[in-house]
């Protein structure tokens, strides 16, 4: 036991002493070393040797890539617009007399389906027929049946009937492809309008035709263009130049018109002793051509109630005034009447021809009168002034250059849009025979310029 403890002692004497050594700069001795026992060595096993490995190379070079990611697809702006449906026109009415006359086409909604027949019914009636090359229904009803309602306003009865589809489904499923719909369809008849009793050929004189003939009737007469379609917006002329002419007839309410012009005169003014000409005579004769041999005449007729014809533009020898009036009388009959010898337009081209082609009415054109000799001032005129004329020449005012009609209405004269006579008549005719109604009217037209052309 003292022996442990002295070498425990011993150790710690010689650690402190190497301790100052080190501190204060002393070389430490080395303690005693004992011999190093011999290293056993081990036979070395041999590793086989491995080649060097070489560096791999790529004779084309790398194009994979890693795939992107996808983008979202961009949608391409289209011309795109949405077609609203638009009605179809699919149903037409007739208003007869008695009944209303309904067709249906079967495509109804002008989209190439077909419709039932059993699905579409006027008011409570269903088709009456079926059109089945046009595709078409008919439906036909009393204006009384078929649950119509009637309503009258003051000028007018209307009759509405309702024109319904109702589709059913498509065989047996729950589907269909149309939609109900409801047309109205209406019928409207005048509650005021004349009646002719002209076909009835009566020996009295019919209340209808005196209430027509106390209607309102206004007789006009212009200056058109070459063309014939427009008013002359000025009544300056040449020497040979054609003046075109037009008179109507304006009949409103009344039964179709047909318009002569009876006679013509043209003179310088309107003073009654003024010199004038009576370019057309005898109950619509154009004598003008016949006399002096101008081409002046009668346009065919392009409407019935007005009738359009050239004079050759003149001036009165002698006199200094370049002006002229032309007044013209004017009747007016029904169309129903043919061409006569007092209701006639003719006109001299090689023999004398009626402006609607009734050249028979032009018989008694022809007159001995056509070679007298001129009298001072104007041509002859018939013994008891000009066939048919009543009243005097209405009044007119307008500078060189200008113009304005008078209008005329039926029974006498007027002018410039004045009041009707106050005492109007109506020619009356023997009971026993075919009666014609008839309205006359005069008319001025003026003043009207004509110049005299220059030779260079």
């Amino acid at each position: 036991m003292v022996m442990k403890c002295s070498v425990g002692c011993l150790v710690a004497l010689v650690l402190l002493g190497s301790l100052c050594d080190a501190q204060y700069g002393k070389p430490i001795r080395n303690p005693i070393q004992k011999p190093a026992q011999p290293v056993r060595q081990e036979p070395s096993k041999q590793v086989p040797q491995q080649p060097e490995q070489s560096r791999q190379t790529f004779e084309k070079p790398l194009t994979w890539r890693y795939p992107e990611i996808p983008q979202p697809v961009t949608q391409p702006e289209v011309p795109f617009e949405l077609r609203y449906p638009v009605p179809a026109a699919t149903v037409a009415v007739e208003c007869r007399e008695q009944i209303a006359h309904v067709e249906v086409k079967k495509d109804l909604f002008g989209i190439g389906q077909f419709i039932n027949p059993a699905d579409l019914t006027l008011g409570t009636c269903p088709a009456a027929a079926e059109d089945t090359g046009a595709q078409v229904l008919i439906f036909e009803s009393l204006l009384h049946d078929c649950g119509s309602s009637l309503a009258m306003t003051e000028h007018a009865l209307i009759y509405t009937f309702f024109l319904k589809y109702a589709p059913q489904t498509l065989g047996g499923s729950p589907v269909v492809r149309t939609s109900p719909a409801a047309v109205i369809v209406e019928c409207h008849y005048p509650r005021k309008h004349n009646v002719s009793s002209l076909p009835l050929d009566p020996f009295w004189i019919p209340f209808s035709a005196v209430k027509m003939a106390e209607e309102f009737l206004y007789f006009s007469l212009k200056l058109m263009t070459d063309d014939w379609q427009f008013e002359r917006p000025r009544y300056e002329y040449f020497l040979g130049d054609l003046i075109n002419i037009e008179a109507i007839v304006k009949q409103y309410n009344h039964v179709p018109l047909r318009v002569y012009v009876d006679h013509c005169v043209a003179c310088l003014s309107l003073d009654a002793s003024s010199p004038r000409y009576a370019f057309i005579e005898n109950h619509g004769c154009l004598v003008d051509a016949r006399i002096t041999g101008s081409a002046s005449k009668f346009m065919p007729r392009v409407a019935e109630n007005k009738v359009q014809f050239q004079l050759e533009a003149f001036r009165f020898q002698g006199a200094d005034s370049g002006l002229l009036y032309i007044s013209c009388h004017l009747k007016a009959t029904s169309t129903a009447y043919a061409f006569d010898s007092e209701h006639r337009a003719c006109s001299y081209i090689n023999g004398w021809k009626e402006a609607s082609g009734a050249d028979a009415a032009c018989g008694s054109c022809e007159s001995p009168d056509f070679g007298a000799p001129l009298q001072p001032g104007g041509i002859n005129v018939p013994v008891g002034g000009y066939p048919g004329s009543s009243g005097s020449l209405a009044t007119a005012a307008g500078g060189v250059g200008s113009g304005s009609t008078s209008g005329g209405y039926w029974g006498g004269t007027g002018s410039g849009g004045s009041s009707p006579l106050s005492h109007p008549s109506r020619k009356m005719r023997d009971v026993s025979q075919s009666e014609i109604l008839e309205w006359e009217g005069d008319v001025t037209l003026g003043p009207i310029s004509i110049g005299e052309r220059v030779i260079a």
